[in-house]
């Protein structure tokens, strides 16, 4: 797992942010620069939870897009661990878990990695159903090693 040198003196106070995003690639681009901007802002490295928020940003733009619902991104540092949630409109298809991901067998396709990338870099994550019609991918961070 790649980690960045982690800033000893950050805040002790818990942090949260939370907005709604288009399903649209622009949304999935906005929710990666809303993760860097804040952050930043918390005195928090960002680049592995930056990532991390474009994977899950971008499957909620192409595989849990409704037509005119929202996805949401929340950030939430508590105690020395950053979660990332991304809520998607579709709870009819869920994921596999953490340690079920697979590799697509075409070497050259475009899709299907994103959960691999989440899984080599979060410390944990999983999906959690619900509320009805949504489902929620997270992946969480360890703030200190």
């Amino acid at each position: 797992m790649n980690q960045e040198t982690l800033n000893p003196q950050r805040p002790s106070t818990e942090q949260a942010f939370t907005v709604l995003l288009s399903p649209t690639r622009r949304g999935a681009r906005l929710a990666r620069l809303l993760t860097v901007a804040h952050l930043a802002a918390w005195g928090l490295p960002s680049e592995t939870a930056a990532h991390i928020v474009a994977e899950l940003a971008a499957n909620a733009s192409v595989h849990g897009r409704v037509q005119g619902r929202d996805f949401q991104l929340t950030l939430a540092v508590s105690g020395n661990t950053l979660r990332v949630e991304v809520t998607e409109t579709r709870g009819d298809s869920t994921p596999p878990g953490p340690g079920a991901v697979k590799a697509p067998e075409d070497d050259c396709a475009e899709h299907g990695r994103g959960l691999l990338v989440v899984e080599a870099l979060a410390d944990h994550w999983g999906v959690v159903p619900g509320p009805v019609q949504r489902k929620t991918v997270w992946a969480e961070l360890d703030l200190v090693r």
